[in-house]
């Protein structure tokens, strides 16, 4: 695990909020180019997620299929994801429902 300190909510400027799933971190890559559900079955998405747990790359919830929400409902042990858009540094905990940043957090990787 990585201990990431502190999540700054996105919805409340700079407020610090906790995040008691932070410590579920763990060191990924990133499972696919893109979203690896959708290349197997030949679907489409909008934009790419990465699980924090395992590196799952899956689509997001406007996508026709919500691979990254379905990897979260069948391994709820792997709550958070990251953005894995260019430019795109923030991250989500399904578990509490909170859309935040980490300041301290290495840069966000992307697809190609």
């Amino acid at each position: 695990m990585l201990g990431y300190g502190r999540a700054v909510a996105m919805t409340s400027g700079s407020a610090e909020v906790p995040c008691s799933h932070l410590d579920s971190v763990a060191p990924v890559t990133p499972s696919s180019t893109g979203c690896e559900d959708c290349l197997r079955m030949g679907g489409l998405w909008l934009h790419l997620r990465m699980c924090m747990s395992c590196g799952h790359v899956g689509c997001c919830d406007n996508s026709p299929n919500r691979h990254a929400t379905a990897h979260w409902l069948e391994h709820p042990e792997h709550p958070l994801i990251r953005s894995y858009e260019p430019g795109e540094d923030w991250w989500w905990c399904y578990a509490e429902d909170l859309f935040f940043e980490i300041p301290d957090a290495p840069a966000a990787p992307s697809h190609p």
